[in-house]
């Protein structure tokens, strides 16, 4: 139903691919809620620009919807074509059962699979697939990627699938294991630094980006990460010009590779990563420059020129960008016209926003003033185009000189506004405040800003503390992002900078780095930059700048393009929590912008009040001083059978599998396309009710025992001919019997359906089989044990964030204890206080688990507690009420793991067990301990 306003803005999950669109009609002036995904473009002001509402004009960018078209196609049919190693990967990344530890967002999952896809599907997919060069001596290839939507997490991805198979697979030339990261700054580099394989907090295992028994293999690999002015060489006329005594020429390709490159300079074809790669391109011919600056044009161009000659000394495999605004600002075209040609998956900001990877902006819509006599809009939404305004912030004021009175009174609105959320805040107990981000067209219209603030020319007391404003000098700035000169022994609170700082006693090069800090810093508790409040920058913010407190956002240049509006609501949109709400969408987290016209993007409407501050979180992690109770326990990947000579099978051991013809495809209608659309008078049908017919039952039996035999027979220690009788005796018994249950049941009744269900879903049936057959016939259990880490313990947590109930706990390795219910409150209190437990700790985001197959797909399971008996014994409890097939499933694979474990004999006595009903864990306690809850026994 089409509305006036957006009451609800964010509409999509951020794990699943966008399924609707907020889409605004000029001709009702309305919003409607389409279906479908926003296709892949940007959007220009139109020529009737001033008129009132312009949606501006979209402009399709069709290399990408064909390339999303073509990957999500290829992502149903299971990534054909690609290594082992990258259907590994594939399928771990989008494993349902790592989701309660890490779960990526759909457009990190998408970004990584268009750069696989374009690397290893099959030439036949690729057909009409072109993507352009730049004309450089080596490819790249764009992901365009919103502010805040995890490209960090992607770059990681994407390395641990190159060293992976290049590790695996060391001829194959598509692959490599060196990599070269290049940052626009220093403030990015430090950010970056996760991607080093050999950090202790690498991103590889913080958001557990490969398999842990891939770790070995990944270590192998070498990253390098660079600020891009490291990149920077000098030409020989530079040389030449150069005075004083050092008379060195330029330096050869090959020296100049060995500097850059340090520990990688033997490194061959190696893989680039440009971040915020919009600071790298090169000046097309015939392109006139002399409008740009002139820092800008040579840094961009010293950066990739920088990478030529890597390219020539060593190779580069290939080159991947990411950016979310990936254009150069070349002469006076448009930006538009200069995005990047090589652009080839995009998650733009409206994106974003739908999905809610964002903060929801909402703009101001109407005040009580006469608008704007040409648009009709608020005077505010655009507030650098107001006929009274644009010509005053174009001049070489000084900074004396008072602002434009509309300007002003922007700042008392959007200024109380920030000031009832700062109240609302402190209220509410927030130890940083909510922060107003300003970016101005020049130089002097920051300067007068900040001494409108200083001077108390803008009545808003508490918005108005020097100590509290960041002026972002952007040639200090600049000096600081190109060479890092630390500030030694100097605390980390603001007030003792500010007093260093007051007495003289900073170098420039130190005040530079202090600003750099500050800046890094906006918003984080005991940093810098945690009480600033009032941040004035010209131009953008610098990139890699991720203050999650901003809640306000005054706009004082042009905009004309949707990527600028991008640039400046980018740096303030980044939230706090990605905690999903019951509707299965994150909730909204608000900033209010003045001066941004949203013409281009969507926006929020009818709401009012000051946003919330973000929602408390609190840290969860280890603590030192509580080692003492620290829990360890066997990293058991998976548990190893020898069986009994005589292979049997009760029907009381089995678990019925049920299986779905709902669930399983067996018609497709194929088109050909003609002009790009698809022929629908030439439709062919694939049947597979012809495999039904080709599939006897006997057919089945065999197939399913070769599948079964293949995982059974390592571990057999008899006679093989035997182990082949034995299974196909015993499957024929179960599918020829009521194990298997097709739904509905009307097609389980008719032979032919129920054949083809059966073969369809024969990986399922093979492998229902083996854990049954395994499990009833066991003579012996071996646990197989993690090489890269056969022992974790509750000091491997890494530090993650919860908005949930937590307590401190006493006897608990982990500084809080996260619950999930008041059951488990209580159960936690008796833990913390019982007489008979020596430590414990809940099982969550330790990484305990146990693999269990239900209904034939393999599974995770995560035991409630652990814990460390007085006697040194430990206990496995689950809290379980009501019961399900799937529970009981669990439960025998966590008595298995218990029994493998006790029969190995390295890591004491273990048991297990559960309990069904609050207060019950008194009785589990009492009985393994033989003390009750006062310890008496």
């Amino acid at each position: 139903m089409p509305q006036k306003t957006i009451n609800q803005l964010i509409i999509n999950s951020p794990y699943e691919e966008p399924k609707r669109h907020w889409h605004y009609d000029r001709s009702t002036r309305l919003f409607d809620l389409v279906d479908g995904r926003r296709p892949a473009g940007y959007v220009v002001a139109s020529s009737d620009s001033k008129a009132f509402d312009d949606p501006g004009i979209f402009v399709d960018i069709p290399l990408i919807n064909q390339i999303r078209s073509r990957v999500g196609s290829w992502r149903k049919a299971g990534y054909p074509g690609v290594t082992g190693v990258t259907k590994r990967l594939l399928e771990y990344w989008n494993d349902p059962e790592e989701h309660e530890l890490r779960r990526f967002f759909f457009c990190q999952i998408e970004a990584a699979e268009t750069l696989i896809w374009l690397t290893e599907a099959s030439p036949s997919e690729r057909v009409g697939i072109e993507v352009p060069s730049e004309g450089g001596s080596f490819g790249r290839l764009c992901a365009k990627m919103a502010t805040g939507s995890g490209k960090t997490v992607v770059m990681a991805m994407v390395i641990a699938w190159h060293v992976l198979n290049k590790v695996s697979y060391s001829r194959d030339g598509r692959f490599s294991k060196y990599v070269l990261v290049v940052a626009p700054s220093l403030t990015v580099k430090d950010r970056l630094a996760v991607l080093d394989l050999s950090s202790s907090d690498n991103y590889y295992g913080r958001f557990r980006i490969v398999p842990s028994g891939m770790l070995d293999k990944l270590r192998q690999g070498k990253v390098l990460i660079r600020n891009c002015h490291a990149l920077h060489w000098e030409s020989v006329s530079e040389v030449a010009k150069r005075r004083g005594v050092d008379k060195r020429g330029a330096r050869s390709d090959e020296a100049y590779a060995r500097d850059v490159l340090g520990e990688l300079h033997r490194a061959r074809n190696i893989l680039v990563i440009n971040d915020e790669a919009h600071h790298a391109w090169r000046v097309p011919a015939g392109v006139n420059t002399k409008s740009i600056d002139r820092h800008l044009v040579d840094d961009a161009t010293r950066w990739i020129a920088g990478l030529d000659r890597i390219g020539k000394a060593r190779g580069i495999l290939a080159c991947y960008d990411f950016s979310a605004t990936p254009f150069a600002p070349l002469g006076k075209r448009s930006s538009e016209e200069s995005l990047f040609r090589w652009i080839v998956s995009d998650f733009g900001l409206n994106d974003a926003i739908e999905s809610g990877l964002v903060k929801t902006p909402r703009v101001v819509i109407h005040d009580d003033a006469l608008p704007n006599a040409e648009t009709y809009r608020s005077r505010l939404y655009h507030i650098y185009n107001d006929s009274e305004v644009k010509d005053d912030l174009n001049r070489k004021a000084k900074e004396t000189e008072p602002l434009p009175a509309l300007v002003t009174n922007a700042y008392y609105l959007l200024g109380y506004d920030w000031h009832e959320t700062a109240k609302k805040w402190a209220k509410e107990g927030s130890g940083t405040p909510p922060v107003m981000i300003t970016i101005a067209n020049r130089t002097e219209t920051a300067a007068r800003i900040r001494y409108s603030f200083d001077h108390n020319k803008i009545l808003i007391n508490e918005l108005c503390d020097p100590n509290r404003t960041l002026h972002i000098d952007s040639k200090v700035l600049g000096e600081a992002e190109k060479a890092e000169q630390p500030i030694a022994d100097l605390a980390g609170r603001q007030e003792s900078a500010q007093g260093l700082l007051g007495e003289g006693r900073f170098t420039q090069k130190q005040r530079s780095e202090y600003l750099r800090r500050q800046v890094d810093t906006v918003g984080q508790l005991g940093r810098e930059g945690e009480q600033i409040q009032n941040v004035i920058s010209v131009g953008m913010l610098s990139e890699g700048w991720d203050a999650k407190t901003v809640t306000h956002i005054m706009g004082l240049r042009a905009f004309t393009s949707q990527l600028l509006c991008e640039q400046v609501v980018g740096r303030g949109l980044r939230r706090t929590s990605y905690e999903i709400g019951a509707d299965g969408l994150l909730d909204s987290e608000y900033v209010n912008i003045f001066g941004v016209p949203f013409t281009f993007l969507p926006h929020e409407g009818g709401k009012n009040g000051p946003p919330s501050p973000p929602s408390p979180k609190t840290a969860i992690e280890p603590v030192a001083s509580k080692s003492r109770f620290m829990i360890e326990w066997p990293n058991v990947i998976r548990v190893e059978r020898t069986f009994r000579p005589h292979l049997s099978l009760r029907d009381a051991s089995l678990e019925p599998l049920h299986l779905h013809v709902a669930k399983t495809a067996m018609i497709a209608d194929m088109a050909g396309m003609v002009n790009g659309k698809a022929d629908i008078t030439n439709i062919r049908r694939i049947d597979l009710a012809a495999l039904g017919q080709e599939f006897r039952t006997q057919r089945i039996i065999f197939e399913t025992a070769r599948d079964v035999y293949d995982s059974m027979r390592t571990r057999w220690q008899g006679d093989q001919l035997f182990l082949v009788a034995s299974l196909i005796r015993l499957i024929e018994e179960f599918i020829c019997s009521d194990g298997i249950v097709v739904e509905p049941a009307i097609c389980g009744r008719d032979d032919l359906m129920r054949r083809l269900v059966i073969t369809l879903n024969m990986t399922k049936v093979a492998q229902h089989l083996t854990t049954a057959i395994s499990h009833h016939n066991t003579k012996t259990l071996e646990p197989v044990f993690d090489s890269s880490r056969p022992i974790r313990s509750t000091g491997d947590m890494r530090r993650w964030y919860t908005g949930k109930p937590c307590r401190w706990m006493q006897h608990n390795h982990i500084n809080y204890c996260v619950f999930d219910s008041t059951w488990e409150f209580s159960d936690a209190n008796v833990l913390d206080n019982h007489d008979g437990v020596a430590a414990w700790v809940k099982n969550d985001h330790l990484g305990f688990e146990i693999q269990y197959v239900y209904h034939g797909i393999i599974r995770k399971y995560r035991p409630d507690f652990i814990i460390k008996l007085s006697t040194g014994e430990h206990l496995v409890l689950e809290t379980k009420g009501k019961e399900t097939d799937q529970d009981r499933t669990k439960w025998k694979f966590l008595q298995q793991w218990v029994e493998a474990v006790n029969t190995h004999g390295g890591f004491g006595l273990w048991h297990c067990a559960i309990t069904r009903q609050p207060g019950e864990i008194l009785q589990v306690l009492a009985k393994y301990t033989g003390k009750s809850r006062d310890g008496l026994d």
